[in-house]
């Protein structure tokens, strides 16, 4: 028999409340251990029977079904060390120490909050002051042992957990395409459209070479992808949808598609302020992988190879990425490196008459700072390009009629696959109308509201029903037709003329790039007084050889001598608007045949060198707007103003509304002065027949 030791409660105690705190760590504990809970809230009659009146007993039991290992979660402990802490607990009961905390930083601040402010602790053995010394070492003990009870409880559970994952029986949730037997045995889902669904992603990322590629891909087609539909209340059923770009990467990087058990792939990191996240883990640090545990939709060579076709396409995870291939003509995007430095060049194009003209650049490592380093190398893509082609055709002849033949092949595998998903979608359809027609049958004809309800239901399959199978009609004819007339004709006819099929216009840009990367590993551009190229093929043997220096763009489109004299002298009075307004209407063009704009106009200058609109001026001694605001002692906002009104005058530099301003001399406006009606002042007057944005501003005398 226990013996209380009520001597340790003291009148002021008394006055304050008592506060029971009642936790279980689970769920589970709540609903099956209810005698634990039943002794917890009895604890309320030994409150009473140390003098407490029974409503100065406070219940906290907000925590039922939380753990005790942390203190972040639980909103009961947290509110029961905040009646502590403001002094108004007499007491604090709890069952054992285990159920206010089983962490010995929760344990002991609030042991210390309780020696503070002179709050005891009773639980099933006795009554605690936790501010004398043998009190507060026994209570310390005690947090200790539950803390490390919670320790080998996890332990052992944590073991057996691990040894049926070590031996590739530990039932984890499965993704879509798989199901557990009757046996608790991993096997493909008994779904074949769902089967389907999932080889199409594998099949259409083999084509594409992207995890967008494949959602674009399913949208374009119509395709549909399971995914799990969770009504409020109820059970999660399979529902159907577009298929999203982050589902097709997790799906292409779970190795349970490829057959294997794995266990211990992530990792969960506590953080200081409290929570956590998840890291993944290396490979060789997983705990285990079991390869060929189960059926699977891929071998584990392809699922390493979707992988390292994921990897390169990260282009935000390293510096040496090759990323996914795109649509513009550039054949060597994401193969180039720069002979300089060695990092990856970017693409860029320039909009010609003929198209779209691209061009390598290479922006240097990330750790430079590219605001002062400008680009290591900048190199006109055309004419790399076509030697690339030149190669390709080249090296690729004797194959010709190996890679045309595969063309064909994987047409009409893709055909036939695109085939099957449709057909797959109409016997959904088909089926879920034959269910609802026999809920409808079966229904009591007198129960209007039930009966009117299924039979809304049917119509609504049967519509559903019938726009499958017209599409499925509608998209069969139109592949026969593509696959029958066109794409075998033209296969078959290119069969055994590879530089025919690479330089008909017809092949698409990605097409092509994707020749090139099947052989080339990289080229590396070192540009000089000529280009030299080196080539990495797949196999590891490489080719250098040297191309011309490209020519700029003046120096591949010759400019007329006439018109770049007349530009030079137009750029005395006019900025760059104006003079290509003025050329035009002399009837000049640039060297490929184009009008003239503002930023030919620039361009053409810095090509030849002619002097700038700005350092004109600034020979003739106009002065910039801080420089005038200095003489005139006033700010820019005001010299601003003066301009608007015409108190100073000022020449337009360029069409981005910059001026230069003409010295006042000792005749200067002052800052505040009103505008006379009479006498000598400059004013800012357009000539006439420019436009607002001439710039051509002369001064003019008042009489």
């Amino acid at each position: 028999m226990i013996i209380e030791t009520s001597q340790k409660v003291t009148a002021s105690q008394l006055q304050r409340s008592a506060f029971l705190y009642i936790r279980q760590s689970t769920a589970r504990q709540v609903l099956e251990h209810t005698e634990s809970t039943a002794r917890q809230y009895a604890l309320r009659k030994r409150a009473v029977a140390l003098g407490w009146k029974d409503d100065q007993v406070m219940v906290i039991d907000s925590d039922l079904g939380q753990s005790g290992a942390s203190a972040a979660d639980r909103e009961g402990f947290q509110k029961l060390v905040m009646e502590v802490s403001m002094g108004r607990a007499g007491i604090v009961l709890g069952l054992e120490v285990s159920r206010l905390a089983r962490n010995s930083t929760d344990w002991h601040r609030l042991l210390e909050i309780c020696a503070i402010t002179n709050t005891l602790i009773l639980d099933e053995d006795g009554i605690y002051h936790p501010a004398e010394f043998n009190d507060r070492l026994l209570l310390g003990l005690k947090g200790t042992m539950s803390e490390a009870e919670l320790h080998l409880i996890r332990a052992r559970m944590r073991g057996g957990l691990l040894n049926k994952a070590k031996r590739g029986e530990l039932a984890t949730p499965l993704p879509f395409g798989f199901a557990y037997d009757d046996e608790g045995r991993v096997v493909l889902d008994p779904d074949l459209q769902i089967q389907q669904a999932i080889r199409s992603v594998f099949d259409v990322f083999r084509q594409a070479g992207s995890a967008f590629g494949v959602a674009k891909e399913f949208r374009k087609q119509g395709w549909q992808f399971p995914r799990l539909i969770r009504a409020p209340g109820g059970p999660a059923e399979v529902g159907w949808g577009d298929l999203e770009h982050n589902r097709v990467t997790r799906i292409l990087r779970n190795p349970r598609y490829a057959g294997a058990f794995f266990y211990g792939r992530t990792r969960f990191q506590k953080k200081v302020e409290g929570g956590g996240r998840t890291r993944d883990l290396p490979r060789q640090e997983w705990h285990t992988l079991i390869l060929d545990a189960h059926p699977a939709y891929i071998t584990w060579q392809d699922y390493e190879e979707n992988l390292r076709r994921l990897q390169e396409n990260a282009q935000t995870c390293g510096l040496v990425k090759r990323s996914a291939v795109r649509e513009g003509p550039s054949l060597l995007q994401g193969l180039a490196v720069c002979g300089v430095c060695g990092s990856r060049m970017t693409v860029g194009y320039r909009q010609r008459k003929a198209g779209p003209y691209p061009f390598y650049i290479c922006q240097g490592p990330r750790e430079v700072d590219r605001i002062e380093k400008g680009y290591c190398q900048r190199v006109s893509g055309y004419s790399l390009d076509k030697a690339i082609g030149s190669l390709l055709v080249e090296t690729v002849t004797p194959l010709a009629l190996e890679v045309a033949l595969n063309v064909q092949k994987e047409l009409q595998s893709r055909w036939d696959e695109a085939d099957r998903l449709r057909r797959l979608q109409v016997d959904r359809a088909r089926y879920e109308s034959e269910l609802a027609r026999r809920r409808f049958l079966r229904v009591d004809p007198d129960n209007r509201l039930v009966a009117a309800s299924l039979e809304a239901e049917w119509n609504s399959k049967l519509h559903a029903l019938s726009e499958a199978e017209q599409n499925y009609e509608r998209q069969c004819q139109a592949d026969q037709l593509k696959i029958s007339s066109v794409q075998r004709e033209q296969v078959l006819a290119l069969a055994t003329n590879f530089p025919q099929l690479w330089n008909d216009p017809c092949t698409a840009n990605r097409e092509r790039k994707r020749m090139v990367r099947l052989l080339i590993e990289d080229v590396t551009i070192r540009k000089g007084e000529q280009v030299q190229l080196d080539v990495r093929f797949r196999g590891g043997i490489s080719k250098t050889f040297i191309l011309p220096r490209p020519l700029s763009f003046c120096e591949s489109h010759k400019q007329n001598p006439a018109m770049v004299a007349e530009m030079d002298r137009l750029l005395d009075d006019y900025n760059y608007a104006d003079v290509a307004r003025i050329l035009n209407e002399n009837g000049f063009k640039t060297g490929d045949g184009l009008p003239l704009t503002s930023t030919a106009v620039g361009y053409i200058r810095t090509a030849y060198r002619l002097k700038s609109r700005f350092d004109r001026l600034r020979e003739r001694g106009m002065l910039t707007m801080s420089e005038i605001a200095k003489t005139c002692g006033v700010s820019t906002n005001t010299i601003s103003d003066w301009r608007r009104k015409g108190r100073v005058r000022a020449l337009a530099i360029n069409d981005r509304n910059q001026f230069l301003f003409e010295d006042p001399g000792p005749s200067r406006p002052k800052k505040g002065a009103r505008k006379p009606a009479l006498g000598n002042f400059a004013i800012q007057r357009c000539e006439p027949g420019l436009g607002p944005l001439s710039g051509r501003l002369t001064g003019h005398q008042v009489p």
